[in-house]
């Protein structure tokens, strides 16, 4: 962990509620670790640093996108609102009325200029939002497979345009070649890449273009690095030539603070030789916590209407009448039925059911794994 620099991105507008599972878990014990926002603080004894304090002046003190910046700056936390705080739920284009949503994209960029200043002998760079957790042994037994020396950039690969990036949510890693790349590419061009950020929407796209244009690819890397909760993730599926039961985990992104306390437990108790793999988490943290039915919870067998049933029971039994169907949702006359496993989440009014049998059974049709499926490219 010594050559793995962590840079944690994170915002005023969610720094208090999210910041302290990751500062009272694994923060503290790790080597080398940089706190980045849009405004200064300390919380719990760590301060965040205003990764936006390079930016252009005139850009700061006119752009629409910097008026939270600006109320920070002058006022500090008085300045939020109830609106500040609110988490708009994401869309295709992200959240475009949040004001916090809106500053972060300013931040990729400058992030990397900021870090490499802060500390320019790492070997490796992990970035990660407040809302990820990463498991540190897994992560680093990967990178010590590959070679520092080359400009590597790894992540959960997504698509805007034509422009292929990691996604920021998932966490992402630079090699020391790379972020010397992007940061000369960055510091030769600031003025036409501030313009081309005010012109996007993501500043996770901004950087893999920036990246690009640099001469730095993305490194596939789902789904060691990936974007769903362990509860939305589906362990039996495949993706991009990958089978992820396999695979070792190393990050999940859209974490509650109560999932990342819940994830720290269970990544303490893991004491295997063997790196964790995906099954893994559905044998431990998955599982357990299955049953054959629950109220109040969604396990997201399907979006929409779906199809219409009397009651529950009438749900189940379409689901028992699919014999590949391992789990169903009803609400309000309204029934999904899905082919895919999920635990799912919280959600008043739903009632989730699974079929157990089936599931084990698919389980057990997974089996044993010859080999690790690490990503090395």
């Amino acid at each position: 962990m010594q050559s793995i620099q962590v840079i944690l991105k994170t915002g005023a507008t969610e720094a208090l509620n999210k910041l302290p599972a990751h500062l009272s878990t694994i923060l503290p014990c790790l080597p080398n670790t940089i706190l980045f926002s849009d405004f200064e603080e300390t919380i719990n004894g760590s301060t965040t640093l205003d990764v936006l304090r390079a930016v252009d002046e005139d850009l700061k003190s006119t752009h629409p996108d910097f008026d939270l910046y600006r109320r920070l700056q002058h006022t500090g936390r008085a300045a939020l609102t109830r609106s500040d705080l609110t988490d708009d739920p994401s869309t295709p284009s992200g959240k475009p009325t949040n004001p916090g949503w809106k500053l972060d994209k300013w931040k990729f960029l400058p992030m990397i200029n900021e870090t490499f200043h802060l500390r320019n002998d790492a070997d490796w760079y992990l970035f990660m939002e407040a809302d990820t957790y990463i498991f540190w042994s897994n992560l680093a037994s990967w990178l010590g497979k590959l070679n520092a020396q080359e400009p590597f950039y790894l992540g959960n690969q997504v698509q805007i345009g034509d422009v292929v990036f990691a996604h920021g949510g998932s966490g992402f890693v630079l090699s020391r070649p790379a972020m010397e790349k992007v940061l000369g590419e960055y510091v030769a061009r600031k003025s036409e890449w501030e313009e081309y950020t005010d012109k996007h929407w993501a500043g996770d796209c901004v950087l893999g273009k920036a990246l690009a244009d640099s001469g730095v690819k993305l490194s596939w890397s789902w789904p060691m690095l990936q974007g769903d909760t362990p509860g939305e993730f589906d362990y039996f599926g495949k993706g991009y030539g990958k089978r992820s039961w396999c695979v070792p985990a190393v990050a999940w992104h859209h974490m509650t603070p109560e999932e990342i306390r819940e994830m720290w437990v269970f990544d303490r108790r893991w004491s295997s030789i063997r790196p964790l793999m995906h099954q893994d988490v559905l044998y431990e943290v998955i599982m357990p916590k299955l049953g054959h039915r629950k109220e109040d919870w969604d396990n997201l067998s399907g979006d929409g209407d779906g199809e219409s049933a009397e009651s529950v029971e009438d749900c189940e039994n379409k689901c028992v009448g699919d014999a590949e169907c391992l789990q169903y949702s009803y609400k309000e006359g309204h029934c999904h039925i899905s082919r895919r496993m999920k635990r799912g989440a919280e959600k008043s009014g739903m009632t989730s059911g699974w079929m157990m049998e089936r599931i084990n059974g698919t389980v057990e049709r997974q089996g044993d794994c010859e080999e690790i499926g690490w990503i090395t490219f």
